[in-house]
């Protein structure tokens, strides 16, 4: 509870200094917070600095590893789309969050379009999108998997 509490303090403390959404997270390991973030789309001029995604990089950044897997992420919100695409990359052990997305929307932050957008066709989606099969692009994946001293992730 406490590390959830931590979140929420977070996103209450960007809003008092005016750096972004009201959104935070923490990343703890051992019991112990390690990492922290807050929204800052707004102040750094960045779509993905949503706090999930800001306590991420540190974390990973602290441990100098791109995988959190013995970790735990505490969100002040249910994570959206994007933060939720980072957290599985990042493969924590568990996720919290505290308030939930139909929280976010009343409040402005609607994520729902983004779900409706991803199970759509390309050509019936809002913005723009074609697949153009190149057969350089699919070099790129034979190279790759040809490699012997790869790093997956």
């Amino acid at each position: 509870m406490e590390f959830l509490i931590r979140a929420i303090e977070l996103a209450d403390q960007n809003i008092d200094s005016g750096c972004g959404g009201p959104f935070g997270a923490v990343v703890v390991k051992d019991g112990q917070i390690i990492a922290e973030g807050a929204n800052h789309v707004t102040t750094q001029n960045d779509p993905t600095a949503h706090a999930e995604v800001v306590a991420i990089r540190q974390a990973c950044k602290k441990l100098n590893t791109f995988q959190l897997e013995d970790c735990e992420i505490y969100c002040s919100c249910e994570p959206c789309p994007m933060c939720l695409g980072a957290i599985y990359w990042a493969r924590p052990r568990a996720v919290y969050f505290a308030a939930n997305k139909t929280d976010a929307a009343h409040a402005g932050f609607d994520d729902s379009f983004i779900y409706d957008e991803i199970l759509l066709p390309h050509s019936e989606r809002k913005i723009h999108t074609k697949h153009i099969p190149l057969q350089s692009a699919s070099k790129v994946f034979k190279k790759w998997l040809s490699l012997d001293d790869k790093t997956e992730y």
